[in-house]
């Protein structure tokens, strides 16, 4: 039965990373899976497959629940063209704590362990996808930031993980990524001018960043903005 779902997935269910990629991988995590489940909900398709003996059913419902109570919203908001079908692993060989490429958002279970609570892991790695970046997109710090602003913004229960954004520090920058940029870009949001993370996300996506893309949008260079920040950092 795992053989038969694995290779319907190939097949078309799924577009998975090039025979290089180590996201194509799945053929050796159903092998040794101890189950697969697929989930549809409309249009977006979930294949959990779990390698963890003895993983927290109620973890897991959660996890596949944040799915889709986020990732079809952020394709909404985002990219309508984002992948429809997604797989998640549950991986005990896996040492780092989530990340997402070729359709796939691959989790370590030990993390889950200690921090039951962080299910809006989901909610980054799911704007992972959606963002659906090319190489040489733009800086690294912006697709974290954004994706980390998502968690903030879409997020279901971070208060649950106690994640939360971090008050500015001297220390800061902008180039910092994930919460501390993500804080700057909710500032931006909120405070300068609604629709930048759309169009900043667009940019990216078709390789149309630049530095001017700031001016362009605000009037104000990325480093005025900063400044502008830093002199009044409330959200």
């Amino acid at each position: 039965m795992k053989k038969m779902l694995f290779f319907a997935l190939l097949a078309g269910t799924i577009s998975v990373a090039k025979a290089q990629d180590g996201w194509s991988r799945l053929d050796k995590d159903v092998k040794v899976a101890v189950a697969v489940d697929t989930v549809k909900k409309g249009k977006y398709s979930l294949v959990y497959i779990d390698k963890a003996k003895g993983f927290d059913p109620v973890v897991k419902e959660r996890l596949i629940k944040t799915f889709f109570t986020t990732y079809p919203k952020l394709a909404k908001k985002y990219n309508k063209e984002a992948i429809a079908k997604v797989v998640f692993v549950m991986d005990p060989d896996y040492t780092g704590i989530a990340a997402a490429g070729g359709g796939v958002i691959r989790f370590n279970p030990e993390w889950f362990k200690k921090n039951p609570g962080d299910i809006d892991i989901v909610t980054h790695e799911g704007m992972h996808l959606v963002q659906a970046y090319p190489g040489n997109s733009g800086p690294g710090w912006i697709t974290e930031g954004i994706a980390d602003y998502v968690r903030f913004v879409d997020g279901v229960d971070n208060a649950g993980a106690n994640w939360k954004l971090p008050d500015l520090k001297p220390e800061h920058h902008y180039e910092n990524a994930y919460r501390i940029t993500a804080r700057f870009f909710y500032w931006l949001e909120t405070k300068v001018k609604k629709g930048t993370m759309v169009k900043l996300d667009k940019a990216m996506r078709e390789r149309q960043y630049k530095d001017s893309f700031w001016e362009e949008q605000t009037g104000k260079s990325l480093d005025a903005l900063w400044q502008s920040y830093v002199a009044n950092p409330a959200i």
